[in-house]
């Protein structure tokens, strides 16, 4: 949305909690986190919304407690609209399918609800790009898996994507050109199948087609719960249900003066895939096994730090400067080390911060262990040199996780 509008020659002012990759994309910029108080008074969006500047709020979140959700969908996007000079306008990005029995659907009604008169509400339903996050990073993902193409039931389900670039063109339309007040649907022109848009997506990566494998909607469910447990972004129950409520949004009649949007056939033939296309949609499904393999290698080191008998590891460092009670002990406290890493990735905490710590805490085993038993390195079973590969699985985990 910020590029769009920046290309029409609109002077942009970007939000975000993290600011510096949008500064150093040369734009101005507000620092700000939604969900703390500050961000819940006027008087915070005031100075950045003087002398009659719009407003287009994209803000939103599809998991959270009932606390953010109410933060990010109503508290600060009611205190920026009350900011508002009274001759500008605001375009609230909302979506469709918030009938839905779900939070997100709940705060997104009351996110509109919230709305001022000088507010215009679009629905969009499933919004496309050239690149992608998200659902649509998955939709890829599950695109270039090889022998079966995965979809939800019986992958009937209608979809009519919007390309974002025309979703932002409405919007800057709505601004100059408020439509009637209320909430209007925003789509393509082109209807497509779940399956039908699997199989165009994995065109577009250069596959063939493959023969679909229906996952039933009370397996996609579980899926789903086993999303939300371990943090796995768009596998997840809200997911599943907003796509079983249902994500077709026709265009709104009262659009039709807006800039025309493309139909999903034509946006996915402007460009081939890149190389950087056909490696985001492999490595995708690849980012949480990473994750989970390394929260499995930390659990069995955690388990056999606390409970390995003394007389099996203490032979391997006979030659150390330590004492034996010194080097149960440290077994010991590594253990518990290990086990508490490996919650904090099986709930994807502070991904940065844990990548720090895995390669603090490896490395310093490595080293420790280089000083206090330098044969460990020549162990057949490869001992410390096992290290090495860890480490560089640990940097790419790291690389893997940052989405943007």
């Amino acid at each position: 949305m910020a590029f769009a509008a920046r290309a029409a020659g609109w002077r942009v002012i970007a939000h975000a909690r993290r600011t510096k990759a949008l500064t150093a994309m040369g734009f101005e910029t507000v620092q700000a986190d939604l969900s703390t108080p500050e961000t819940h008074a006027a008087a915070f969006w005031a100075p950045h919304l003087a002398h009659g500047a719009h407003l287009i709020n994209c803000a939103g979140v599809l998991n959270a407690s009932q606390t953010q959700f109410e933060a990010v969908h109503v508290q600060a996007p009611a205190a920026a609209y009350a900011a508002l000079d009274r001759d500008a306008r605001g375009v609230l990005i909302s979506a469709v399918g918030i009938e839905a029995d779900t939070s997100f659907a709940k705060w997104r009604r009351a996110g509109e609800a919230a709305a001022s008169t000088q507010v215009s509400i679009l629905r969009p339903g499933l919004v496309m790009a050239d690149t992608s996050y998200g659902g649509t990073s998955l939709a890829r993902a599950l695109a270039a898996l090889p022998l079966r193409t995965p979809v939800i039931g019986d992958g009937q389900q209608v979809f009519n994507p919007i390309h974002a670039e025309d979703l932002a063109q409405i919007a800057l339309h709505c601004l100059e050109n408020p439509p009637p007040q209320g909430a209007h649907l925003v789509g393509g022109p082109q209807d497509i199948t779940q399956s039908d848009l699997a199989d165009r997506l994995r065109g577009w990566l250069g596959h063939a087609p493959l023969p679909k494998l229906h996952l039933p909607l009370r397996i996609a469910h579980s899926m789903g719960r086993i999303g939300d447990a371990l943090n796995l972004g768009p596998i997840s129950r809200t997911a599943i249900a907003q796509l079983e409520h249902g994500v077709h949004a026709p265009m709104s009649a009262q659009l039709n003066n807006a800039p025309p949007a493309r139909g999903v056939a034509e946006f996915i033939a402007t460009r081939p895939a890149g190389s950087q296309d056909i490696w985001h949609a492999r490595l995708y499904l690849m980012r949480p096994l990473v994750r989970l393999t390394l929260a499995f290698m930390w659990i069995f080191s955690g388990i056999l730090g606390l409970t390995l008998a003394p007389d099996t590891f203490l032979p391997l460092m006979q030659n150390s400067i330590l004492g034996d009670n010194t080097l149960i002990a440290m077994a010991r406290i590594g253990g518990g080390a290990d086990i508490a890493i490996a919650g904090a990735l099986l709930r994807n905490w502070r991904p940065k911060l844990m990548t720090l710590i895995q390669l603090g805490l490896v490395g310093g085993y490595t080293l420790t262990f280089t000083l206090l038993a330098p044969a460990l390195w020549l162990l057949p079973i490869g001992g410390l040199l096992k290290n090495l590969p860890i480490l560089v699985l640990i940097g790419v985990w790291s690389i893997l996780e940052r989405e943007r």
